[in-house]
Protein backbone atom coordinates (compact mmCIF):
# COMPACT_ATOMS: atom_id res chain seq x y z
CA UNK A 1 0.00 0.00 0.00
CA UNK A 2 1.33 3.21 -1.07
CA UNK A 3 1.11 6.13 1.73
CA UNK A 4 2.68 10.00 1.84
CA UNK A 5 3.41 11.33 5.16
CA UNK A 6 5.09 14.82 5.76
CA UNK A 7 7.33 15.13 8.62
CA UNK A 8 8.81 18.50 9.99
CA UNK A 9 11.85 17.79 12.69
CA UNK A 10 12.91 20.59 14.86
CA UNK A 11 15.74 20.84 16.88
CA UNK A 12 20.15 21.40 15.36
CA UNK A 13 18.51 20.03 12.05
CA UNK A 14 20.09 22.42 9.69
CA UNK A 15 23.75 22.88 9.13
CA UNK A 16 24.30 19.49 10.60
CA UNK A 17 23.83 17.36 6.56
CA UNK A 18 20.41 16.60 7.46
CA UNK A 19 18.97 17.67 4.23
CA UNK A 20 21.83 15.20 2.37
CA UNK A 21 20.93 12.50 5.37
CA UNK A 22 17.27 12.69 4.51
CA UNK A 23 17.78 12.53 0.40
CA UNK A 24 20.41 9.53 1.16
CA UNK A 25 17.74 7.48 3.56
CA UNK A 26 15.13 8.08 1.31
CA UNK A 27 16.28 7.09 -2.35
CA UNK A 28 17.89 4.01 -0.04
CA UNK A 29 14.10 3.19 1.42
CA UNK A 30 13.45 4.33 -2.76
CA UNK A 31 10.81 6.64 -1.60
CA UNK A 32 9.83 9.50 -3.58
CA UNK A 33 9.65 12.72 -2.40
CA UNK A 34 11.79 15.80 -0.99
CA UNK A 35 13.24 17.24 1.84
CA UNK A 36 13.92 21.38 2.48
CA UNK A 37 15.22 23.34 5.01
CA UNK A 38 12.37 26.08 6.47
CA UNK A 39 13.14 29.61 7.34
CA UNK A 40 12.04 29.26 11.18
CA UNK A 41 15.12 26.59 11.31
CA UNK A 42 12.96 23.08 11.35
CA UNK A 43 13.71 21.13 8.10
CA UNK A 44 10.45 19.73 6.25
CA UNK A 45 9.93 15.90 4.33
CA UNK A 46 7.65 15.02 2.30
CA UNK A 47 8.10 10.96 1.51
CA UNK A 48 5.62 8.42 -0.26
CA UNK A 49 6.20 4.75 -0.50
CA UNK A 50 5.45 1.54 1.16
CA UNK A 51 4.07 1.92 4.52
CA UNK A 52 7.20 -0.82 6.06
CA UNK A 53 9.61 2.07 4.01
CA UNK A 54 8.00 4.95 5.96
CA UNK A 55 8.28 3.27 9.06
CA UNK A 56 12.02 2.82 8.74
CA UNK A 57 12.14 6.49 7.51
CA UNK A 58 10.65 7.98 9.83
CA UNK A 59 13.15 6.00 12.87
CA UNK A 60 15.80 7.60 10.89
CA UNK A 61 14.30 10.95 11.09
CA UNK A 62 13.93 10.57 14.51
CA UNK A 63 17.79 10.39 15.27
CA UNK A 64 19.03 12.04 11.99
CA UNK A 65 23.06 12.24 10.92
CA UNK A 66 25.70 12.21 14.09
CA UNK A 67 26.11 15.99 14.37
CA UNK A 68 22.64 16.52 14.35
CA UNK A 69 20.09 16.74 17.15
CA UNK A 70 15.85 16.08 16.46
CA UNK A 71 14.35 17.33 19.64
CA UNK A 72 10.46 16.75 18.16
CA UNK A 73 9.27 15.32 15.02
CA UNK A 74 5.59 16.20 14.09
CA UNK A 75 4.53 13.53 11.41
CA UNK A 76 0.88 13.94 9.11
CA UNK A 77 -0.46 12.24 6.67
CA UNK A 78 -0.78 13.77 3.22
CA UNK A 79 -2.51 12.54 0.05
CA UNK A 80 0.22 10.78 -1.99
CA UNK A 81 1.85 12.85 -5.15
CA UNK A 82 1.80 10.10 -7.73
CA UNK A 83 3.36 12.61 -10.05
CA UNK A 84 6.61 12.98 -8.12
CA UNK A 85 9.12 10.20 -8.75
CA UNK A 86 12.75 10.00 -6.98
CA UNK A 87 13.62 11.98 -3.46
CA UNK A 88 15.54 15.16 -3.93
CA UNK A 89 16.45 17.97 -1.79
CA UNK A 90 14.66 21.45 -2.61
Amino acid sequence: MILSRRFVMTGRVQQVGFRVFAEDTGQRERLDGHVRNLEDGRVEVVATGEAEALTRFERSMRTGPPLARVDDVVVEETVPDLSVHGFRIR
